[in-house]
């Protein structure tokens, strides 16, 4: 089940983005950091009712942010659409222990779907270039690698923007 998070849900989601961290890193992609994702990142994601979480069982496997806000970093990449109504996915994220059993791919889904329910004309994302797994999702889901942006605070290397037009 996919629904908005709640408050109380946050310490288990700092858990489940903590244990991809660790993953990531044990892969050589230090896309993550101990500082982000936060506590204060999520609890901005909530307050825009933007933060859902995909259960089973009563355990938080994955988590997805879809949002309307664009930050500022992106102002500079060449979208294939206008800027006036794009949804923008942030934090993706499945536990590493579920991870091949296809809820990434629903996660996606549903904010994809999310998207075209709210009449949006593009969904948009980055994704670390040092994580080619990543990539490779998105770019089989049919997004279009665009140009790149910078988050020095988490890495030296770009993070490459990706929009699918809706």
């Amino acid at each position: 089940m996919i629904a908005l998070a709640k408050i109380s849900q946050i310490p288990e989601i700092l858990l489940l983005t903590d244990a991809c961290r660790i993953a990531m890193e044990a892969n050589g992609i230090y896309q993550w950091t101990t500082q982000y994702p936060s506590r204060t990142a999520f609890e901005k994601d909530m307050e825009r009712n933007e933060l859902f979480i995909l259960q089973l069982d009563n355990e938080i496997v994955g988590c997805i942010v879809v949002s309307l806000f664009m930050d500022k970093e992106y102002k500079t990449v060449d979208w294939l659409t206008e800027s006036t109504k794009n949804y923008y996915i942030h934090r993706l994220a499945v536990h590493p222990k579920h991870q091949g059993k296809g809820f990434a791919q629903r996660l996606m889904d549903f904010g994809e779907n999310f998207a075209r329910e709210n009449n949006a004309l593009s969904v948009r994302l980055d994704t670390f270039s040092q994580n080619k797994r990543n990539q490779k999702f998105y770019e089989q889901r049919g997004y279009t690698r665009l140009g790149d942006i910078f988050f020095p605070e988490q890495s030296e290397h770009p993070f490459h923007c990706y929009e699918l037009v809706l």
